[in-house]
């Protein structure tokens, strides 16, 4: 058992924890979450001993070994297999003296526990992480050295989870995982036979992976049963709780004082006006627990241009070699949310990259004329000018506008006062991507790539960002490991598979079961129907957002077809033929057709799974 008892830290005079205790039992999978800044990889530290405590204890059993991911693996000439065996401590040591040892006693002792520890099927065990973190079996064989530090990072946490410390502290693992990796993690830990710590902000992990959260707020620790969907409630009904009883005392207070006020000049009620005033000074305050900072994410609407805004026939693209894709007949209208799904390596961001005009093709590509595209990847992030602020960063792309509007910008992503004079060195992760997704934005795209955006995000900000893209009038593709996040912002999935991209039948479970599964290649079919479970209120509210957005997107379709019928009913317009003005508006009517055509589809389908849902409840 873990156990933290009246545990007291601060760090440059402010208090990251008072008086604050927890207790968890061996064997329990735990996420912990709080505000970014409240000190959850600080108790991280704590818990290892890498920082003296100031009060409290922290203690675990006897000889518990306490494990987390290292900042990086070096770039070594060792191979990723031998990598994560030699993580294992005591079995590389064990390996090591029986190879050398002649005492038969001694003999005997270690091999038994090379039993014990079942030291043979290690290499097996080993190979078997590595390949759910996304390494076949030759990349397995190459250097440390032959990797970037992203994907050494996925070798350090392979050599941790393939050790099997008794307490697993992990930090934000998924944060260097494509979403296949993201989901092997969360099936791994939930069967990992020891006890788990996990900092994590992935909505899905903490629902799926956890079987109770260690909340840290107001510097005090609280533990509650059940993922993270049921923390959020539990925690909604206490708030609703103490505002309610809050409201009371300070009812209650200010009727007090009203009578004090009134009598306390009075002889007749002096003695009742001080008894009021002592029962006042008993009358404890009911302060509500503190909010969460309200996150925002602003993003600027762009005008609305004739579908289609982007169409790709025939296009291939790579780099120096063979083409990465080939054959690629696609098609993306300003109303589309559409996620990219795709095991690692087979071309995510390639495409991402060749729709943001980042990356050259062969083949037809053709774009509206006025389409402006944003595009954020993790590495625009690293790429900031750590040295300037964020203030200066809009500055030098808007000289022409005041500073005040340019704060007014950055308060839009959450940037605030203290934040925009703030060099980007000094600011956290979560603060450096709202940055790049503001500068992403700035111009009001009319098309929006997303790869990886909620790295670095906390929970409050992925939300924001969900209402954020709900709202944006652009089209969206995104490239995540957040399963949540692609759940309620994607309403079409694009498989990368083969280097073909093609539609994807099934829905996020069919793929997420793909995933897990030992299948080779996925099913282009759509994957056959199961019993389902009965609907909650929070499915039917989410269906019923999605047939909204459906009639929308049909109502604003039909109002463009209205626009250029009228157009093409104006006899000037066949005056003269020769001016291929004509061929122009009629081609612009077959395709917003074509495009009215699919939004019907989707909206009859948004309405069979609405009365689908309806019927199980």
């Amino acid at each position: 058992m873990l156990q933290i008892q009246d545990l007291s830290f601060s760090i440059n005079g402010r208090p990251l924890f008072e008086e604050a205790s927890a207790n968890i039992p061996t064997g329990h999978k735990v996420g912990l979450v709080g505000r970014n800044g409240a000190g959850k990889t600080t108790l991280f530290k704590l818990i290892r001993g890498d920082l003296a405590l100031e009060g409290g204890t922290v203690s675990l059993p006897s000889r518990a070994r306490v494990g987390g991911v290292a900042q990086e693996v070096p770039s070594s000439s060792t191979s990723l297999i031998d990598t994560v065996l030699a993580a294992d401590t005591e079995r590389a040591r064990l390996m090591a003296e029986a190879e050398t040892t002649t005492d038969p006693a001694r003999i005997a002792a270690v091999q038994t526990r090379l039993a014990d520890i079942d030291a043979w099927s290690a290499e097996g065990r080993a190979s078997a992480i590595l390949k759910g973190l996304g390494f076949d079996a030759e990349a397995q064989l190459r250097p440390c050295s032959d990797f970037s530090g992203g994907w050494r990072m996925r070798v350090a946490l392979a050599g941790v989870l393939f050790a099997q410390p008794d307490l697993l502290l992990l930090d934000e693992p998924t944060n260097y995982l494509d979403l296949e990796g993201a989901l092997w993690l969360e099936s791994y830990l939930a069967k990992y036979p020891h006890t788990i710590l996990i900092i994590s902000h992935d909505r899905g992990l903490l629902n799926r992976a956890v079987d109770h959260i260690l909340h840290l707020e107001d510097r005090k620790l609280t533990l509650y049963a059940g993922g993270y969907d049921t923390f959020a409630r539990t925690r909604a009904e206490q708030r609703a709780v103490l505002a309610a009883e809050a409201q009371k005392v300070a009812a209650q207070r200010a009727h007090m004082q009203k009578f004090v006020d009134r009598f306390k000049a009075k002889a007749s009620k002096a003695k009742q006006a001080q008894s009021r005033v002592k029962m006042l000074e008993k009358l404890t305050p009911i302060t509500p627990p503190s909010e969460a900072a309200r996150h925002v994410f602003s993003f600027p609407a762009p005008e609305e241009l004739s579908p289609p805004i982007l169409r790709l026939e025939g296009v291939s693209v790579g780099y120096d070699g063979p083409p990465v894709l080939r054959g690629l007949d696609l098609r993306i209208d300003q109303d589309d949310r559409i996620a990219l799904l795709g095991r690692n390596g087979e071309g995510k961001s390639t495409l991402s990259k060749l729709l943001a005009e980042k990356l050259a093709g062969s083949g037809q590509v053709t774009r509206a004329s006025k389409l402006r595209v944003g595009y954020f990847a993790q590495h625009q992030v690293d790429e900031l000018e750590l040295d300037e602020t964020p203030l200066q960063h809009l500055q030098r792309m808007r000289p022409g506008e005041m500073p005040p509007r340019l704060r007014a910008r950055l308060a839009g992503f959450g940037l605030m006062a203290e934040q925009a004079e703030t060099v980007v060195r000094k600011l956290s992760g979560g603060q450096k991507a709202r940055l790049s997704l503001l500068l992403a934005t700035l111009d009001a795209p009319h098309m929006l790539i997303l790869d990886e955006p909620t790295n670095h995000l906390d929970i409050e900000s992925r939300e924001a960002l969900v209402e954020a893209l709900t709202a944006y009038t652009g089209a969206v593709v995104l490239v995540s490991h957040d399963m949540h996040l692609l759940s309620l912002v994607a309403d079409r999935l694009w498989l990368v598979s083969g280097g073909h991209v093609q539609p994807y039948e099934g829905d996020l479970d069919a793929y997420r079961d793909f995933l897990l599964s030992a299948n080779t290649k996925p099913a282009r079919e759509k994957p056959a129907a199961k019993a389902k479970p009965r609907a909650t209120r929070d499915d039917i509210a989410g269906l019923r957002s999605e047939l909204r957005k459906a009639e929308a997107r049909v109502e604003k379709l039909e109002d463009m077809r209205n626009k250029l019928a009228k157009k093409l009913a104006d006899p000037d317009l066949y005056e003269d033929t020769r001016s291929g003005d004509l061929r122009v508006w009629q081609a612009k009517y077959a395709e917003v057709m074509e495009a009215l055509d699919r939004a019907e589809a989707l909206w009859v389908k948004a309405q069979d799974m609405l009365d689908a849902a309806l019927a199980h409840q």
